[in-house]
């Protein structure tokens, strides 16, 4: 990041952008230069991260219900507000996706418990509540995977798989079909032509009337009019179209446009395919980013900043793996997805959440006994 200075596209974006992002130097140094957790003391700060986002998620439900009886309007439950109206589960600003990749780390906590306390099994039916009513689909399919994965390949107790096939069941059936707006949300983005769209769309306030872009349009389509609305899976594929333009087109492969420059590239292509460039209310679609880590990589840092962000990945997986941490193993199935439809780490929040997980994970005392994180009841 820090070498794309030498040749950045754009010098005032890459320099803003690196006081978000340095947090990737100051952590690990932070890491490297103070005692080496072992695994209890990693249990114990697990423990508290968990038991604080309890508190989080009690604080945010009991909000909405309070605001269901005030207003009337069963909007307030879910994701989180837009830009025109004040509902939501959560303000805009806390983003109802990053919520989501914090919110499962605690609930696996508690689902890791072998031997589970009333309170850890109240505190994790809250936390997947919680999970549900944030919509994010790529964090409630991940979930489910998570939750399968553990039951059948984590929990110790065996002799328990007839009850565990019964609960894996009823967690897909009820997640499928919890509230309608969740169930619609899934559903909408993945029809191939639509005219008509009931997911969450990257800009708010879209009007009545307009043309929500398919899958399909998004790829293929020429030239857009500004009645075109994106639902969020295909603005992310209209994205990744406009890498593999930008791949063909620029010479980014080796070094990439430089950090956070790839907006001024990103906003030539929005004119150019002449999409919603906005109202003064809202920022148009040609000032999003890529809303993919890997894509962001590759166009702004070239192969070598997309090289360093796979291997990162694949060596925390590979260490989750050999040491049978599941909290750990969690974290990186959740960054390896969360990253394929978010640019995650190119957001204040998203970049500290990573790296210090991230370093807590990889810089444990290997000298210590290996403690499985299944946690007895701790």
């Amino acid at each position: 990041m820090l070498c794309s200075f030498f040749w950045t596209i754009d010098v005032s974006a890459t320099q803003k952008a690196i006081l978000k992002e340095v947090f990737l130097l100051l952590i690990p140094v932070l890491f490297a230069v103070i005692p080496q957790f072992n695994q209890l003391q990693i249990n114990k700060i697990n423990k508290y991260y968990a038991y604080g986002f309890v508190i989080f998620a009690v604080f945010f439900i009991l909000r909405a219900i309070i605001r269901f009886i005030v207003i009337k309007d069963a909007s307030v439950f879910f994701y989180h507000q837009d830009q025109d109206k004040d509902l939501g589960l959560i303000p805009k600003d806390l983003n109802a996706i990053h919520f989501s990749v914090f919110s499962i780390l605690a609930y696996v906590y508690f689902l890791a418990c072998e031997l589970k306390s009333s309170w850890q099994k109240i505190s994790m039916s809250i936390l997947l509540v919680f999970i549900l009513l944030l919509s994010s689909k790529n964090i409630i399919l991940v979930t489910i995977i998570i939750t399968v994965i553990y039951l059948f390949y984590f929990a110790k107790s065996a002799n328990r798989m007839r009850l565990r096939n019964l609960i894996v069941f009823s967690f897909i059936i009820i997640s499928m079909v919890f509230i309608g707006r969740i169930k619609k949300r899934f559903a909408a983005e993945f029809q191939s032509h639509t005219a008509k769209s009931l997911s969450h769309n990257v800009i708010e306030g879209v009007p009545e009337g307009v043309h929500y872009v398919s899958v399909y349009e998004a790829w293929n389509q020429d030239k857009f009019t500004p009645n075109d609305y994106f639902p969020g899976t295909a603005f992310r594929v209209y994205q990744a179209r406009l890498f593999f333009e930008f791949l063909s087109e620029e010479p980014i492969f080796w070094n990439g446009f430089g950090l956070n420059a790839s907006f001024k590239k990103l906003d030539e292509k929005g004119q150019k395919y002449n999409i919603y460039q906005g109202t003064g209310n809202d920022d148009g679609y040609q000032n999003k980013n890529f809303h993919n880590q890997y894509i962001q990589n590759f166009s702004e840092l070239g192969i070598f900043g997309f090289l360093i962000l796979v291997i990162m990945l694949f060596i925390s997986l590979k260490s989750s793996v050999y040491n049978k941490n599941f909290i750990h193993f969690t974290f990186s199935i959740v960054m390896i997805s969360v990253f394929l439809t978010e640019s995650f780490i190119w957001r204040q929040r998203g970049v500290v959440f990573f790296i210090i997980f991230y370093c807590l994970f990889m810089f444990r005392n290997t000298t210590q006994s290996k403690i499985n994180t299944t946690l007895n009841g701790a």
